[in-house]
């Protein structure tokens, strides 16, 4: 799709540019840079605030990128064994892969689910609106089903309620709920790396299944595993409105 005139002559950062392109979100379009992965018009480019148009040629990894006027706010439900990122240098499958037959825009995830867990995570080539979901500040909450393998200790729910510390870092979730003895719904609003597994597992339970079945405002509904759909722009503005930051 063709790019307005004023486009072509806004000048603007570099990494802004990129995450307009749908290349990824701006602070992750930063650490593309620095890794020297970029070029301007030919010349390698490592330096953030270098100033760029859509006149100049911008390429990542040797491939061009241009400006995407079409916004994308993509919901998928991702089964188990997909890696959420943009490549993977294991061969693994990869969840973006899901949606290159529907979508002909770059797309890059907002957050991260680990490989072994399922359920909700949504693509955008939107930058400011992935860097204002992820950043810890907007406190916007995640909800989980996890299944075990083996019974859960009565007072984990609490306890995690409360604040508990694994190999010095502190986890907290907003809310724990026991459903039964092998089934714990959870909410968090940080999510730190493995959160949830690492509280299970420092308390010797064993994690069947974990599924993420909410974000926001927006739950996982009528999609089965390896679904998706685009999020309406009411949505999209509830999810903005949700953030703290």
């Amino acid at each position: 799709m063709p790019v307005s005139n004023n486009a072509q002559k806004e000048e603007m950062r570099l990494q802004q540019y990129m995450a307009r392109c749908g290349v990824a979100s701006r602070r992750a379009s930063e650490e593309i840079i620095t890794s020297g992965r970029v070029t301007v018009n030919g010349q390698l480019v490592t330096t953030l605030g270098t100033k760029v148009t859509s006149r100049d040629r911008v390429c990542v990894d040797d491939r061009e990128i241009f400006l995407e006027e079409t916004r994308r706010y993509v919901l998928l439900n991702k089964p188990a064994g997909y890696v959420c990122s943009s490549s993977d240098e294991q061969d693994r499958q990869i969840a973006v892969d899901l949606l290159k037959d529907a979508y002909s825009e770059r797309l890059y995830n907002v957050g991260r689910l680990d490989m072994f867990s399922s359920g909700l995570i949504i693509f955008t080539n939107d930058g400011d609106f992935a860097a204002k979901l992820s950043h810890p500040s907007a406190e916007l909450e995640k909800e989980y089903i996890v299944d075990t393998s083996t019974a859960m200790p009565r007072n984990l729910a609490d306890d995690f309620k409360k604040g508990v510390r694994v190999d010095n870092v502190f986890y907290k979730c907003k809310d724990a709920v026991e459903l039964n003895s092998h089934r714990m719904r959870i909410v968090l609003v940080e999510g730190k790396n493995r959160e949830i597994r690492r509280v299970f597992e420092d308390y010797g339970v064993g994690i069947k299944s974990l599924m993420r079945i909410r974000i926001g405002c927006v739950g996982v509904g009528n999609l089965q595993y390896g679904q998706f759909r685009d999020l309406t722009q009411d949505e999209v503005k509830a999810l903005l409105k949700l953030c703290k930051n």
